[in-house]
């Protein structure tokens, strides 16, 4: 087991892997370094996650790497994600507990994270039929 010492200066601890890619932040907020952001899923712009929220951004999708002051405009920035990149449940670690289950599958659904259906439900319907269809078969 690794340990680390913690940082209130760190929004992670410990060596995992950590995805980023940089957003656009709406327009009319200041972001704290660390804030929880959702996804508005008309245009795709980052906000504070509130679960009252009905346009996509109540679904915690993000954490905001740095501060950033979009008071006066739309304003791109880097955040840190969860996913494919998701270390929580880490792809190695599906693959290893779906080996050691006799008759288990496992799919590894690229480019989506730990909420794939609010991230993509596109892409995440592609595996999700099939998946359904494998149960309605079973007696």
């Amino acid at each position: 087991m690794e340990t680390a010492t913690y940082d209130p200066n760190d929004l992670r601890v410990g060596s995992y892997p950590v995805a980023s890619q940089t957003v656009t932040f709406a327009s009319g907020q200041n972001i704290v370094r660390g804030a929880v952001l959702g996804k508005i899923t008309a245009s795709g712009k980052y906000v504070l996650s509130a679960s009252a929220a009905s346009d996509g951004s109540q679904v915690p999708i993000a954490i905001a790497a740095v501060a950033v002051d979009a008071t006066a405009a739309d304003t791109p920035g880097p955040v840190l994600l969860t996913g494919e990149y998701d270390y929580s449940c880490r792809p190695e670690d599906t693959l290893a507990t779906a080996a050691a289950i006799p008759g288990a599958q496992a799919v590894i659904m690229k480019g989506l994270g730990h909420f794939p259906m609010s991230e993509d439900y596109a892409a995440l319907r592609a595996h999700l039929l099939p998946a359904l269809d494998r149960f309605a078969i079973i007696p």
